[in-house]
């Protein structure tokens, strides 16, 4: 009896192992979440080259569109540009989708007052994806734009500029949620 016991024992554990699923060991994928360390502006411009009007803020009274802080292209009716870019590595084969934030606030009546935002890819010449002006809202709105593929690793650039004319009402653009997900 116990050369038997023995034999079950031996058969069921080759059956048990022979139909168990053969897998390799999972890595994690190169192109899957969010991969800028600071995209709410929550620790000042870390991660980000600022220009130095560029002002980080958590104020009740204009509050973030999610967390405490955000970017703001102060308004200051004076002529005037401010420049707010990071750098990303997109790994190869993966595509960058790039989401934000923009808030507008003005008494400018006339467009005269930009944001503009760009995405530059190596290999790719740069391209100004948006041109926001005074009228794009005193609420939060969210924008979005890609990379595409490629075979070869990449830097992606994103660029927020913003320009000011004098003399034709004050316009801050408020920038905030700065995703950068690789799919």
């Amino acid at each position: 009896m116990k050369t038997f016991v023995t034999l079950a024992s031996a058969a069921l554990l080759l059956l048990t192992t022979a139909s168990a699923p053969h897998r390799p060991p999972t890595a994690d994928a190169p192109c899957r979440g969010q991969i800028h360390p600071n995209p709410g502006f929550e620790r000042g411009t870390t991660g980000w080259t600022a220009g130095p009007r560029i002002v980080v803020l958590g104020d009740t009274a204009r509050p973030a569109h999610t967390g405490r802080a955000y970017a703001t292209f102060a308004g200051l009716d004076v002529t005037r540009y401010d420049l707010l870019n990071t750098h990303v590595t997109v790994p190869a084969n993966c595509d960058l989708t790039v989401r934000f934030w923009v808030r507008t606030l003005t008494t400018e009546t006339s467009r005269s007052d930009y944001l503009n935002v760009g995405l530059a890819v190596t290999g790719i010449p740069p391209k100004t994806r948006f041109s926001l002006a005074f009228d794009g809202g005193s609420q939060w709105r969210e924008y979005s734009m890609s990379s595409g593929t490629a075979t070869t690793e990449r830097t992606a650039t994103v660029t927020f500029n913003a320009s000011e004319s004098a003399g034709n009402g004050v316009t801050a653009f408020d920038v905030d949620d700065v995703t950068f997900t690789l799919s």
